[in-house]
């Protein structure tokens, strides 16, 4: 297009050159091409075609500080929940560390409990029936039927509760036996007697119990003893002699 204008001012030159014109006509007459190509432009239309790039630098400028509060604000939400979930890592950590003491303490809690759970009863005979002296001398009952023995103090074969615990014991005994023959029998704690349980008359059945609540150091010894001259009948049936013994409490 360019190449085109200039075409036409050099003919119009030479047209013109041919006519009589001088020097200064011609260059009258490219000026005169040179604005008809490129007419001045007004403030509006130059304000229009060159937009103001102070206006863009600042929307530009705008833009990139809000972006810069928007990743502030995201940075430090992120921040904040960085914390939080390192918090929440701690919380779980000590719940779980919690957990594992109060685990702890209930097993040692039942552990505790099973070491008080003391417990036994048991009856003359394992099988038949028959009697159990006299002797001429007292000897140590031995109870052979067992019908319970938590925490194994109770040995059948003895007759002899050995307290694994100090503590408070409840023990009761029952005694069965036929006259004219006395019966007579009490419970000892470590050779020493502490109750009693006697009947004596010439015939039918004798019957008599007793129960005490003793003090025991651990390795007490409890166990029932038959006095001399005297006896006790029993069958596997009606269990009529029985010595049984539990731990109230400890000391």
């Amino acid at each position: 297009m360019k190449g085109l204008v200039c075409l036409l001012l050099l003919l119009e030159t030479f047209v013109f050159v041919e006519g009589g014109l001088n020097e200064n006509d011609i260059s009258q007459q490219l000026s005169s091409g040179d604005r008809r190509q490129n007419p001045p432009q007004t403030d509006t239309e130059a304000s229009t075609e060159f937009p103001d790039i102070y206006a863009t630098l600042r929307e530009l400028t705008a833009t990139v500080t809000e972006q810069k509060e928007i990743n502030r604000a995201l940075e430090t939400r992120l921040r904040d929940a960085e914390q939080a979930a390192e918090q929440q890592t701690i919380s779980l950590e000590e719940l779980e560390k919690k957990t594992d003491e109060t685990l702890s303490q209930v097993e040692e809690l039942r552990q505790e409990n099973r070491d008080r759970e003391i417990a036994f009863s048991a009856s003359l005979m394992e099988s038949g029936n028959g009697y159990v002296g006299p002797f001429t001398t007292d000897i140590t009952l031995t109870y052979k039927n067992v019908y319970t023995n938590i925490g194994n103090a109770y040995n059948p074969i003895t007759g002899v509760f050995t307290a694994p615990l100090k503590g408070a014991y409840m023990f009761r005994f029952s005694l069965y036996g036929y006259g004219p023959t006395p019966l007579k029998a009490d419970i000892v704690k470590n050779g020493k007697r502490v109750a009693i349980a006697d009947v004596d008359q010439p015939q039918k059945a004798l019957h008599s119990s007793n129960g005490v609540v003793l003090i025991l150091e651990v390795g007490d010894a409890v166990y029932m003893r038959l006095h001399s001259g005297h006896r006790i009948y029993d069958n596997s049936q009606n269990n009529h002699c029985t010595f049984s013994g539990f731990l109230l409490f400890p000391l």
